[in-house]
């Protein structure tokens, strides 16, 4: 009996475990975009990167990535304290296949073909997303994790802000700020193809709602201090 105790209890804490690590980042209303000013950085293009991944309930999904357009960090005091960058929805790959597999699914997710345009980011309608830093706040995580970082994310025209938890280093030679794996609601940006808690007739032919991403963004000094 003892032992069935034991196991009930390991597999309810995996469980929790399994929850909080796969919840998405709660999404709020858009908060108050702080304040730029400071030593400005401007994004590295070629240094930043960001990751994405969906999937469905039967442990099927795609992965791939996004480029932004441009981006600016502003550091006071040696912090981190306000900026942002914006998205070019219309560079969305797919990176787990090739072919025209590759080609159908990434025309389908910028919705580029007439009869899906909205299921998914409508990058004729919407061809730009955004993030804009409200706050940064000091704290200590796990895996070398010292920010919360919190902003306004843009898609599809429908702006919430999100909390994401970072690693920011600042030195002369520049500004990174890594995340790890952190997933957001897609519905919460109106993106609800497929989705089981916009559409309840689907059975099991349903898309996850979370999308995880990951983002490395590398920032270097702009000519001269903003003030």
């Amino acid at each position: 009996m003892k032992v069935l105790l034991n196991l009930i209890l390991i597999s309810g804490m995996s469980i929790l475990m399994f929850s909080c690590k796969e919840k998405a980042a709660t999404a709020g209303e858009k908060g108050e975009v702080a304040t730029t000013g400071g030593i400005q950085y401007n994004a590295a293009l070629d240094m930043t990167t960001i990751n994405w991944e969906g999937s469905k309930p039967t442990g099927d999904k795609h992965t791939g990535t996004i480029n932004i357009s441009d981006g600016q960090l502003f550091v006071s005091n040696g912090k981190l304290t306000s900026g942002g960058f914006n998205l070019d929805m219309n560079t969305i790959v797919v990176t787990d296949i090739t072919g025209d597999d590759k080609s159908d699914l990434e025309a389908h997710l910028k919705g580029t073909e007439a009869d899906g345009a909205d299921h998914f980011f409508n990058v004729t309608k919407f061809p730009a997303g955004k993030f804009e830093i409200t706050s940064v706040t000091d704290t200590t995580g796990e895996n070398g994790l010292n920010a919360l970082v919190k902003g306004n994310l843009t898609l599809k025209g429908i702006t919430k802000e999100i909390t994401i938890p970072a690693n920011v280093a600042v030195t002369e030679a520049g500004v990174t700020v890594s995340t790890p794996s952190f997933a957001i609601n897609r519905t919460e940006w109106g993106v609800n193809y497929k989705s089981k808690s916009i559409f309840s007739d689907l059975g099991d032919k349903f898309i996850n709602d979370d999308i995880v991403l990951k983002i490395n963004l590398t920032a270097t000094p702009a000519a001269a201090p903003v003030q």
